[in-house]
C-alpha cells in the first residue's frame, strides 16, 4: 500500500531522502559511505548496485537486449528503450513547469530548442555551473577535476608514470590503457567474431567491418570512410597546397608543415632520444622511435588485430585488407598500395638508376637490388629468395630496355 500512497517512513539520515523499503534505504546508504561492492571483471570499475554492474557489462559485450518491435532499433539500457517507444506511441507524459508543454523526455525538451523559455533558463543554469575558468586560455569548466586535467595541456605536467617503461601521462585513465600493452590485457570483445581489443574505440571501429558502416563522408566527392583519420588523410591528399619549398619545390597545405620540412635541408635535428642518442627533426618522429625501446604498439588493425608502432605502417597494412591502390603510374596506369613502390616502378619508364655499386660502377633502380649485388664482391652468399628477387628485377630491367 505504501507504493500507491507514496508514504516514505524510512528516511536517510545523511540527505533526508525517503524510502518505502529497508532494502532500498540500505542500497542508498552506499552512496554516502562510497562502498562499491560490485566490480567489473573486465575493466575494474565498481558500482553500488548489481543492476548497474549488469548494465555496464554491456559496454564490453556490445549487447543491446532491448529491441523496438516497430523499427528494429536496439538499446543497451531499458530507460533509453522506454523513451524511444514514446516516439511511436506519441505519448508525452512529462509536462514542463515553465511553458506547460508536454514531451517524451523533460530533459530533452529543456535542451532541444523547443521551448524558448526553457532553453533560456537551461542556458543560464549551464552558464552558472561553468564558473571554473582556465587562467591561460579562458576556457570554462563545470567541475574542478576537468579544469585540473585541462591545465596540464599548458603546463605539460604528466604525473602518472608507467613502472614498466617510464612513459608518463597527464591522466590516470591513459596510463591504465597504456599498461595493457605490458600486461597483454584486451578487455573489449567483439560480439560478432570474438576478437578482442585493448581500447573501446578500436572495438567500435572494428564493428564497422561487420556492419559495413562508413560514417565519415568527404563533402567534396562523397567518398565515405570508417575512420575520421582516413577522411582527414583523403582531404589532405586532395587539398590545395599553397606553401612551396624553395629548395626542392615540394608543396604543403600548412605553413607549419613547410617549416618542419625545411629542417631536412638545414640538417637541424633538435629532438634527441634519451635511450640511444638518435636525433630527429620532429618530436612526433622521436615519440614513434621511443616505442622501439618501450615495445609499445598503439595502432591496432580493426580487421585482424595486428599492432604497429606508427600510424603510417598501420595505414599501409590496412590496404592489404581493403585492396586499395591509391598510387597510380601516369605512364602505364598500373596502381600500387605504397608510394615508394610506385616511385621504384616509375624508374622502369625513366631508366633512372640512382643506386650505384662503388666496386664496379653498376647501377640499379632499387637500393635492395644494390645490396644483393654488393654481396657478390664481399663473397657473402645471399639467401635464395633474395637472389631470386634480384634475378627477376634484373630480368625485368633488361626486358624493359
Amino acid at each position: 500500500m505504501r507504493t500507491h500512497s507514496k508514504e516514505s517512513p524510512l528516511t536517510c539520515c545523511q540527505c533526508g531522502k525517503g524510502f518505502t523499503q529497508q532494502e532500498k534505504l540500505k542500497c542508498h546508504m552506499k552512496i554516502h559511505t562510497k562502498k562499491n561492492p560490485f566490480t567489473c571483471p573486465q575493466c575494474g570499475k565498481s558500482f553500488v548496485h548489481k543492476g548497474h554492474l549488469n548494465d555496464h557489462l554491456r559496454v564490453h559485450t556490445g549487447e543491446k537486449p532491448f529491441t523496438c518491435h516497430l523499427c528494429g532499433k536496439s538499446y543497451r539500457l531499458k530507460g533509453y528503450f522506454n523513451v524511444h517507444l514514446r516516439i511511436h506511441s506519441g505519448e508525452k507524459p512529462y509536462a514542463c513547469d515553465q511553458c506547460g508543454k508536454n514531451d517524451t523526455c523533460l530533459k530533452r525538451h529543456a535542451t532541444g530548442l523547443k521551448c524558448p523559455q526553457c532553453e533560456k533558463d537551461e542556458t543560464k543554469r549551464k552558464q552558472a555551473k561553468r564558473s571554473l575558468t582556465c587562467p591561460d586560455c579562458g576556457k570554462s569548466f563545470r567541475q574542478k577535476y576537468f579544469l585540473t586535467l585541462h591545465v596540464r595541456v599548458h603546463t605539460g605536467e604528466k604525473p602518472f608514470t608507467c613502472v614498466e617503461c617510464g612513459r608518463s601521462f597527464p591522466r590516470k585513465d591513459r596510463l591504465k590503457t597504456h599498461m595493457r600493452i605490458h600486461t597483454g590485457e584486451k578487455p573489449f570483445k567483439c560480439p560478432q567474431c570474438g576478437k578482442r581489443f585493448r581500447e573501446k574505440k578500436n572495438l567500435q571501429i572494428h564493428i564497422r567491418v561487420h556492419t559495413g558502416e562508413n560514417p565519415f563522408t568527404c563533402l567534396q566527392c562523397g567518398k565515405s570512410f570508417k575512420q575520421k583519420s582516413n577522411l582527414n588523410t583523403h582531404i589532405a591528399h586532395t587539398a590545395e597546397k599553397p606553401f612551396t619549398c624553395v629548395e626542392c619545390g615540394k608543396s604543403f597545405t600548412h605553413h607549419e608543415r613547410l617549416n618542419t620540412h625545411m629542417k631536412i635541408h638545414t640538417g637541424e635535428k633538435p629532438f634527441t632520444c634519451p635511450q640511444c642518442g638518435k636525433r630527429f627533426t620532429q618530436k612526433s618522429n622521436l615519440n614513434t622511435h621511443l616505442r622501439i625501446h618501450t615495445g609499445e604498439k598503439p595502432f591496432a588493425c580493426h580487421h585482424c588485430g595486428k599492432s604497429f608502432t606508427c600510424k603510417g605502417n598501420l595505414n599501409m597494412h590496412v590496404r592489404i585488407h581493403t585492396r586499395e591502390k591509391r598510387f597510380t603510374c601516369p605512364q602505364c596506369g598500373l596502381s600500387f598500395t605504397e608510394k615508394k613502390v610506385l616511385k621504384n616502378h616509375i624508374r622502369i619508364h625513366t631508366g633512372e638508376k640512382p643506386f650505384t655499386c662503388l666496386q664496379c660502377g653498376k647501377s640499379f633502380t632499387r637500393s635492395g637490388s644494390l645490396k644483393i649485388h654488393e654481396r657478390l664482391h664481399t663473397a657473402a652468399k645471399p639467401c635464395r629468395l633474395s637472389q631470386r628477387k634480384y634475378n627477376l628485377a634484373a630480368g625485368a630491367t633488361h626486358t624493359q630496355v
